[in-house]
């Protein structure tokens, strides 16, 4: 750091004391250094107090179908990473490329990965950076109509110079369902491309079994990423095949089974909830269209989010920034306080995260 700059000399033919200006400037000078210490060592308001293990989470950075151009907001969020928030680890919920669309060709979904590798996944690996994903609808959908792009994204991940950075606990189905652990965090990747039902889901079986595995037992907080909520949140989502069926089933076996969060995308809104036990993060868009969410409360809008894991507390402190041109430094946090203190979509409720939970409806 640069102090102040160094005092003039009294010239020879000004004998006595220095002007009155400069005598000014010595009489200051403690304070202005207090100052310039506190500036250096004053929080980033764009960079929240660290915890044990940080975590970014981001979603739906896709444009128009078969783009291979990202927003500005993807590249914004791409060097805050790296040079900002340093993460241990990065979580993408999915829609990374902007497929789901059969008259692409196979160079057009090829050409959209190397994309997204070069704006996203390219500098991370570059900088260090672990980053976990999970397949989103546009990525490779689990409906048979879209067998080709999930193939291609199998293809995709399984080149060695893609590699991902995190430490497996199971690989065999890598893209499509996995498992890794970072610090004393286990990250159970499921495939939730598709609105199916417990028993349509094949890796159910495999879900108990990772989380019930020793390596989950042992992490301190379990969390569960998938591209569909459990329950709807946004305008414009709120109808079947767009939110996970039998979602009070899927929470409960996940609850039974120790996870602690579900992180989600799809829907392009910002809502950190919960429902029982298990927290809910519903990640907004990063890239084209954000939502409102349901009953419309506010306008739609881009977010990022950052995680501080506080194991000795057993806490997460949530950071989420939108996007915002009048805010200073183009972000603005945003507070959970006004976001609605719970959404009633289609197929259930959600409470934010800092309320108690509803109680039963009457019968």
């Amino acid at each position: 750091m640069r102090g102040p700059p160094s005092l003039p000399a009294p010239r020879s033919d000004h004998p006595g004391p220095p002007p009155t200006s400069v005598r000014s400037f010595r009489r200051l000078r403690p304070l202005l250094l207090a100052a310039l210490l506190v500036a250096a060592t004053s929080p980033d308001p764009q960079d929240p107090p660290r915890g044990d293990l940080r975590v970014v989470v981001v979603s739906d950075l896709n444009g128009a179908y078969g783009s291979t151009a990202y927003e500005p907001e993807v590249h914004r969020t791409v060097r805050l990473i790296r040079e900002v928030w340093r993460p241990d680890l990065v979580l993408a919920a999915g829609d990374l490329v902007a497929g789901q669309r059969p008259a692409l060709t196979d160079g057009n979904v090829r050409a959209m990965w190397a994309a997204f590798d070069s704006a996203v996944a390219g500098p991370l690996r570059e900088a260090g950076i672990p980053f976990g994903f999970t397949l989103g609808n546009h990525d490779g959908s689990a409906y048979p109509a879209h067998r080709r792009d999930r193939a291609l994204a199998v293809e995709h991940w399984s080149a060695p110079e893609r590699r991902t950075g995190v430490a497996f606990a199971d690989s065999s189905h890598f893209p499509l369902y996995y498992s890794f652990t970072r610090g004393d965090l286990f990250v159970l990747v499921w495939d939730a491309s598709f609105a199916g039902t417990v028993g349509e889901l094949p890796m159910m079986d495999w879900v108990r079994a990772q989380l019930g595995s020793e390596r989950a037992r042992a992490a301190r907080h379990r969390l569960v990423l998938g591209h569909l909520p459990l329950y709807a949140v946004a305008e414009g989502r709120n109808r079947p095949g767009e939110v996970l069926d039998e979602p009070d089933s899927l929470r409960a076996i996940l609850e039974r089974h120790g996870a602690n969060t579900y992180v989600s995308g799809h829907h392009h809104a910002y809502y950190p909830g919960r429902r029982g036990a298990l927290e809910l993060l519903h990640s907004g868009a990063v890239g084209q269209g954000p939502r409102p969410l349901l009953g419309g409360p506010a306008p739609p809008t881009k977010t990022v989010t950052v995680l501080d894991f506080h194991f000795a507390a057993d806490s997460v402190a949530y950071s989420t920034y939108a996007f915002d041109p009048e805010a200073p430094g183009g972000l603005r946090p945003m507070e959970p306080g006004t976001l609605p203190p719970a959404l009633h979509g289609v197929n259930g409720y959600v409470v934010r995260r800092d309320l108690p939970d509803l109680p039963p409806a009457p019968r």
